[in-house]
Parts: C-alpha cells; structure tokens; sequence
C-alpha cells in the first residue's frame, strides 16, 4: 500500500451562502503568495465557482460530484490534478451533509470528504453567537463520524474579542482548532456573482478585491497551520477512465470556446481525447467560424444572452454553423449551445436577437430561475449518444424557457426530482438541450460520439 503523503483540504460550510467561495478562493490566494502550487476542486455541478479557482491558481478547477460520477471516477480526478502541486483546495457544495437524499450523504460534501480521504475545515456563520458555535460544531462531529473535521474557521465576526469567546468554546467543547476568521465586511462579499462573472475575471474588474481579500485571510487565518493540517494520504487508482484508447487523434471537434461560450467539464475534454479526439477550438463571439476539416461539434453552455447582440450580427458564424449541422455534422448543444441554436433570444426587456435558427423556436430569458437540479438522461429513439436503455447523468440550471415553433423531436427524457420529461430538440445528427452531460457518467457516450464523427469522416 502506498504511504506517499499528499495535501488537501475540503473547505465546507454548515449551509449555502456561508462563505464557503469567499474564504477558498481567499486561501488559495494566500496560498500562492507565501509560494505554493494550488490544484482547486469543487463539488457538485457548479460552473461558476472554479472560474474563480481557475482565476486565482491558474490551473484548470476540477468539478466532482459522486452523485453524477462513481467513486472511483471522483479519486481518480483528484489524484491525477494533485500530482505535482503542493496542495489541494476543494470547495463543497451547499451544507457540509446536504445532498440528493435527506437521509444519506450520497452527493454531498461529507461523501467528497470521506471518498477523498481529506481533512475538512468547516465555516461557520457566528454572527450573533458565541459559546453556541460550539454546539453547531459538534453537531457536525457526531452526525458522521467517518468524516475528519479537522479545523474551523469562523465567519462575520463582529470584532477580534468576539471571535476569542468563539475559539474558546469551540476548541474546549469540540477538541479541533479554530483557525481563523473574517469580520463582517460587505467589501468581502463576491461582486458580480451572477452569469457574466467570467467576462469580468477576463477583463480584470475583480483583481482588487482578489487583494483585498487575500490581504485579509493573510492577517485573520493562520494559513500556515492549515497547510500542516492538510496532510492526507495519496489516492489508490485500480483502473483509469483518461487513459488514451488511441496513440493518435482518429477525429476532431470543433469546441466553441470563448466568454458566451465557457461551461465545460474539463473532464468532459479530457475524455474526449482519451477516446481518440482531437479539440479544435474556436470563438463563435470573436467571428471565427466552424473550423475545416473537423467531424463534430460540441457547442457548450456558458451566457449567449449576455452577448446576444454581437452574435446575432455576426452572420457568417451563423451561416458556417447552419450549413454544417443541415450537412450532418454530429452536434452536441447543451443550454448555451442549445439556446443559440435556436431562431432568436428574446430578453428579459422583450428584444429579439436572431441566433442559428436551426432549431423551430426562441428562447424567452427570465427574470427567475427556470430549472435547476440533477436529471438521469435517457436518450429518445434515434440519438446516437444514447441509444437503446443507456443511461448518463448531469443537470439543469438555467433562467430561460424554450418556446418551439412546431412540434419538435425531443432528445432526452429526464428525470430529476419532479418526475420525467422530454426535453431537447433531436433531428439527424443534432443532439441539443438544455441539460448539462457529465460524461464521465457515462463514457460510452463519448464513444458513440467518437464513431459518429468516424463515419462522417469516411462518408
């Protein structure tokens, strides 16, 4: 057995909107400035928090989520992206035991933790009390015992005496350190946190409260201590998913890249290649159009409404996509993609920006949010990805409803939490939706795809 020592950390919260970004893109920060390599990680679904890992390590964050993938799958993608950093950074999702099933922990932080084998610095909320964060703590210690609560780290604090009577309680009543904590700062609240976050990191506007932020955790955390806490042991492997099938590429797929376009697992890609793929990258906003000689195309999520204008004008992208998909290129569209596929956006102050036009319909944004959750994917008659019973795993998070012109072929039928559905437009080689594929739920998938592009390559 291996005795190879690695470090990681989960940082956890006792629920949503406790400070869990805040405080691990603020360690990670400080992390890099005392001189060390970070790998992020983030649980569940999210697309938008590793943007902001991304962000600060400069390294590709890693979503797992051992709802969608097997656990095997979930150690193996923290293995592999911790080799050769000096630490792992992995964010949870939600509270630390909340998750697919109220009576389980299966999909939740908790599961990461203990799959992963990683000490858990959990955040706690101690605005307004004292000696009961204690309490909250220790409730989170026996609700699990397999899971390894190593360190606290207290947040909205009102003042430094405050945060002593809290460490006081907590390391006599609970036995693990606290380690730190942030004041209550509306400057440390994330700005823009909302889907034109990535052309915001791109242009620079939040480099200042990056500082800021990580000025802060350097003078209230003590990042040293986390660091020692962080040991864990290196991962056992039994087999590999991202071991290449083939020496060379066999296909390449155009993958539409740029800030409309940017909501891709990386794992997703990984895949791909492993599976004999060559990526082609190319920018639908910046006017360039589907590349030559490729055999697929892969058309992401990420916020074309944000740019709907700019893509809407540019018509020769439109024109580039439109001929190749009525020429049979095999597409995957998944939300973006898919929104942009169809005949126009219509915002929320009801203007129309035509898009591909390929799919009979438009798409209305909304001012809320219009799905959300998990879905388990079947594919309907005629999908190549998923023929017969073959099921994959992903989600659905999006602020737009799709309003189709005719009867349509639907893709998909999912089930989440409400029940079945169709879902997605089908018609030849066109697979599109609005639901997110990981892929590694189902590689199979990503064979199938493989093949399809083969036989467009020889036709």
């Amino acid at each position: 057995m291996s005795t190879t020592i690695s470090r990681r950390l989960v940082i956890a919260g006792t629920g949503s909107g406790v400070g869990k970004t805040t405080i691990t893109i603020g360690l990670m920060a400080a992390l890099i400035q005392k001189g060390y390599s970070v790998q992020g990680f983030k649980c569940g679904p999210d697309y938008i928090d590793p943007s902001y890992h991304s962000a600060i390590t400069g390294r590709p964050s890693r979503n797992i989520d051992s709802w969608m993938l097997n656990h095997e799958l979930v150690k193996e993608i923290v293995q592999k992206n911790s080799q050769n950093v000096d630490i792992a950074i992995i964010e949870g999702v939600m509270g630390f035991y909340d998750g697919k099933d109220p009576r389980n922990n299966s999909g939740t932080t908790a599961e990461i933790s203990v799959i992963t084998k990683s000490p858990v610095v959990l955040i706690v909320n101690c605005a307004s009390i004292a000696r009961s964060a204690a309490a909250i703590v220790k409730g989170f210690q026996l609700l699990d015992p397999e899971t390894n609560i190593a360190a606290v780290i207290v947040n909205r604090v009102g003042s430094e005496g405050h945060y002593k009577l809290v460490k006081t309680a907590i390391e006599q009543e609970c036995g693990i350190p606290v380690v730190g904590y942030l004041k209550r700062d509306a400057d440390l609240t994330i700005p823009e946190r909302h889907l034109g976050l990535v052309p915001s990191i791109e242009r620079g506007e939040l480099d200042f409260f990056f500082e800021k932020l990580t000025q802060t955790i350097l003078e209230t955390v003590d990042v040293d201590q986390l660091f020692e806490l962080a040991i864990a042991p290196e991962l056992e492997i039994t087999s590999s998913q991202f071991a290449k099938r083939c020496e060379e590429p066999s296909v390449r797929i155009a993958v539409a890249k740029d800030a409309a376009f940017n909501f891709y697992y990386q794992e997703n890609l990984e895949l791909l290649e492993a599976y004999g793929a060559e990526l082609v990258p190319f920018s639908p906003l910046a006017g360039e159009v589907i590349p030559e000689n490729v055999q697929g195309l892969y058309l992401g999520g990420g916020f074309p409404e944000e740019f709907a204008a700019e893509l809407a004008a540019n018509n020769e992208v439109k024109d580039s996509i439109r001929a190749a998909i009525t020429d049979g290129l095999p597409t995957l569209a998944e939300c973006g993609g898919f929104m942009y596929l169809t005949g126009a956006i219509e915002t929320t102050d009801a203007k129309q920006f035509p898009m591909v036009g390929i799919i009979p319909g438009k798409v209305k944004m909304q001012s809320k949010l219009a799905a959300l959750g998990y879905r388990e994917i079947t594919g309907e008659p005629g999908n190549f990805l998923l023929p017969g019973q073959l099921q994959a795993k992903g989600h659905e998070f999006h602020y737009s409803t799709f309003e189709p012109a005719t009867e349509i072929q639907p893709a998909y039928q999912t089930k989440g939490m409400r029940g079945k559905k169709p879902e997605g437009y089908l018609n030849g080689n066109l697979i599109a939706g609005y639901t997110h594929f990981h892929f590694g739920s189902c590689p199979e998938m990503v064979e199938n795809w493989i093949n399809k592009c083969k036989e467009r390559q020889y036709d």
